[in-house]
């Protein structure tokens, strides 16, 4: 989507009351029109590995948004879609070591392990690290919500809501004989997620950044003090920039961001609502 088109408002609110805060934000963003256009919804969090939130997405922050969802649009079909980053198990195993197995409690709600869906093949001579790509036929089909978790990361700087795009690559064409599904993406990092974000970027997003990673994705410290903060937007590139200087860094030194700022969003001038 043009950047001119996007609502480049983002929503902040305290991240103390979960649920309060879910409800607040999309209340607001007004997410329950848009819903209400739509068959179908994936809520996509970052499940890179087995590992307990504040590297991954809650379970609690994904499930106070289908609360939301349900309550507001139950005829709607909920997909929680991810693509775990591990070669060694599947993101089937993820959504269990997770928690992510309760949702099927929830009517319309479906787990699914974007690394093995049927696949769009597409081609554009302008994305010159990825001129052809191969995505989930899935999220063209569904409205995309992205629920990441704030993190720095020791190659992008920052994984945010456009990075958090990485887990609907498949494996099959991404992994480059590497150690981890998707090891070509670490060649030109930022060149690649600008070019991922050209196929398909987020059509909202709601960040985690309850607590936040201060210095990478995987390992070291948490934010000291926690950052306390839930962020929403239908900008990815406004709300990936906002998320940035909550990290205490600099959007600007961000490339992927800077690729992207008047491309698919607005990271030079967005408005900040403090809800």
């Amino acid at each position: 989507m043009a950047s001119q088109n996007r609502d480049n408002r983002v929503w902040s609110a305290s991240s103390l009351n979960v649920q309060l805060s879910i409800n607040t934000l999309l209340d607001t963003a007004g997410i329950v029109e848009v819903l209400n256009e739509q068959k179908q919804v994936i809520l996509k969090p970052n499940l890179v590995e087995t590992l307990a939130p504040p590297i991954t997405t809650p379970v609690t922050f994904v499930e106070a948004v289908i609360k939301y969802i349900t309550k507001h649009c139950p005829e709607l079909r909920i997909i929680v879609g991810e693509g775990t980053g591990s070669l060694e198990y599947d993101t089937f195993h993820c959504f269990s070591e997770l928690g992510y197995n309760r949702l099927l409690s929830y009517p319309n709600v479906e787990l699914i392990d974007l690394n093995i869906e049927n696949l769009r093949h597409m081609k554009d001579p302008a994305c010159k690290r990825w001129p052809e790509m191969y995505l989930p036929e899935l999220v063209f089909e569904s409205y995309l919500i992205s629920l990441p978790v704030l993190k720095a990361h020791s190659l992008a700087r920052v994984t945010l809501t456009m990075k958090n795009m990485m887990g609907c690559a498949p494996p099959e064409h991404f992994s480059g004989g590497g150690p981890w599904g998707k090891s070509t993406f670490h060649q030109g990092m930022h060149e690649a997620v600008f070019d991922l974000n050209r196929y398909r970027t987020p059509d909202f997003s709601v960040i985690d950044g309850s607590v936040g990673m201060a210095q990478a994705h995987l390992w070291g410290p948490t934010c000291n003090p926690p950052v306390e903060t839930f962020l929403a937007s239908y900008d990815p590139v406004a709300i990936d920039a906002y998320g940035t200087t909550l990290l205490k860094r600099n959007w600007r030194d961000v490339d992927h961001i800077s690729m992207a700022n008047g491309v698919l969003g607005n990271a030079d001038s967005f408005e900040i609502i403090e809800l």
